[in-house]
């Protein structure tokens, strides 16, 4: 059997990519131009639907000369491979293993960026390499500042010239970001970067035991037993409260089940969670409209011309009521949610190293 990466390689060997939406070109770009003989491992997270098979692991081999596929829960890491988080399942990383988990969702993902980054980052610290590509709303900028402050690199692609600025946004807006650039540039950044030795007072090896504290620490944050202090907000998934750590910057959300959100992914939930009720709520008022109608005709047949009145006003007061609704509803998801249509604000955006 062939040894999987030590625990005390000198280089940034650990490399991590994060997408969503347009992340298939975006991963495919950027694995497109790494070597054959690549000294890393790359753990991969895109967001897609929890049902049916990805293709993404056939897709990325053919896209470069590395090969990709989905892991099985307790595979060895090995450099020179990549390995694609499968359909429902996070992608962790627990010392020289990797982990399959159907904890809860994050920012209403499963697998999520920030999982990936935060168990990386708390096993390999300083010979992270970690990736935003492009993708909706804030996914990985929780995890990438997880990185920073183990020591590890922020990489982002330009929003500028991402097919969904959002997340590359969100994480230059949160992180103090060391390298912001357009795709075809990532590639070759990272495989120097790998190939750069780390100084040896830089080098932050694993102490004893540490493999094991970050599995029990995730386990901890995934069951929400470290909740911190309650946010006033409800989760959108289950209807718990929402607990927030005083000063933890950037500003993450996280139930006592275990789902987690960044801000705008907490937006976003909570918009579906309104819209699912105001569904709901258009649906009762018209049965409500519609059996008021009903006894209305049948007291009228019985001679009942007062009660039918009554029922008649009761009738066209739902009918009003839900007119009204579903107006609100065919306006659109711009007037539920205030920041589906925003294009994120360059003004915003921190000045960072773009070389």
């Amino acid at each position: 059997m062939s040894e999987g990466i030590g625990p005390r390689t000198a280089t940034r060997d650990i490399i991590l990519l994060g997408a969503s939406a347009g992340g298939v070109h975006a991963l495919s770009e950027v694995v497109g131009r790494l070597p054959p003989n690549l000294p890393a491992s790359i753990f991969v997270v895109l967001h897609i639907a929890p049902h049916g098979q990805s293709a993404l692991p056939a897709i990325l081999s053919r896209s470069g000369c590395l090969p990709a596929s989905h892991p099985s829960d307790g595979e060895l890491i090995q450099p020179g491979r990549i390995y694609v988080a499968p359909p429902d399942r996070h992608l962790l990383i627990d010392g020289d293993r990797v982990l399959l988990s159907r904890n809860a969702t994050e920012n209403g993902h499963r697998p999520a960026v920030d999982v990936l980054f935060r168990t990386a980052a708390r096993v390999y610290r300083r010979r992270v390499i970690a990736v935003v590509l492009t993708g909706n709303l804030d996914d990985g900028t929780a995890g990438l500042a997880v990185v920073k402050r183990y020591g590890g690199v922020a990489i982002v692609q330009d929003p500028e010239e991402a097919d969904y600025p959002s997340m590359p946004a969100s994480a230059i807006a949160s992180v103090q970001v060391d390298h912001v650039l357009p795709l075809a540039d990532i590639g070759p950044l990272l495989d120097e970067l790998v190939r750069q030795p780390l100084p040896p007072e830089s080098v932050s090896g694993l102490q004893e035991g540490d493999e094991e504290s970050n599995a029990m620490r995730e386990q901890l944050e995934a069951d929400g037993s470290e909740s911190g202090s309650a946010s006033g907000f409800t989760c959108p998934e289950c209807g718990g409260a929402l607990f927030e750590k005083p000063g933890k910057k950037p500003l993450h959300f996280r139930c006592r089940t275990g789902h987690a959100y960044s801000p705008e992914s907490l937006l976003a939930k909570q918009s579906e969670t309104l819209e699912s009720a105001l569904w709901a709520a258009l649906r009762s008022l018209e049965e409500n409209a519609a059996l008021a109608r009903r006894m209305e005709r049948r007291v009228r047949e019985g001679g009942g011309d007062r009660a039918g009145e009554r029922y008649s006003k009761r009738a066209e007061d739902a009918e009003k009521h839900a007119a009204f609704l579903r107006s609100i509803l065919h306006q659109g998801g711009s007037d539920l949610d205030p920041v589906a249509d925003e294009e994120p604000s360059r003004a915003k955006l921190m000045p960072v190293n773009r070389a």
